[in-house]
């Protein structure tokens, strides 16, 4: 059950298009950048990042999935079926949805220190804060303090409720 929302639609877009004019910034040199997202709401924001960075820069984004079966992520880290060559000596940058404890963004960032990449950087939707483990994202599209009890929702895959919700 969705409690309230925190971004409409229009915020959500805006956020959005911030993060590509920060990654653009911070990447200008760049021909090619690599958005690697994580499967579900993180895929989503890197298609979405791409369409932005393609409408604001030259740059050319080639954009992964990285699929993670987030409960299992101890017992079975999922191998990535994408080619080494893809992100080999590239600036890549890895996307989710919400940074909670950083758990799951430090299983989507292993298959990026395996190969030499020009710089690996992290972008996430909604910052909740609640580090356990030593991840902080570049790009920010919105803090939140929240309780570990709440739930963040980013819906990026369905027009008519996309935005951000606290359940």
């Amino acid at each position: 059950m969705i409690r309230d929302q925190i971004l409409d639609s229009e915020q959500t877009l805006q956020k959005i298009r911030r993060i590509a004019f920060e990654i653009y910034e911070q990447n200008f040199e760049e021909t090619d950048i690599v958005l690697a997202g994580i499967a579900g709401q993180g895929y989503e924001l890197a298609q979405r990042l791409a369409t932005e960075l393609k409408s604001i820069s030259p740059i050319n984004p080639v954009v992964l999935k990285i699929d993670l079966d987030k409960t299992q992520l101890f017992r079975n880290p999922q191998p990535h079926s994408f080619d080494k060559s893809a992100y080999l000596d590239k600036t890549v940058v890895v996307v989710d949805d919400v940074l909670n404890t950083g758990r799951t963004l430090v299983f989507g960032l292993l298959p990026f220190v395996e190969v030499p990449v020009k710089r690996l950087q992290v972008a996430v939707m909604v910052n909740r804060d609640h580090r356990r483990y030593p991840v902080s994202a570049d790009y920010i599209g919105y803090s939140l303090s929240t309780t570990l009890n709440e739930h963040v929702a980013v819906i990026l895959n369905d027009e008519t409720t996309l935005g951000v919700y606290l359940r």
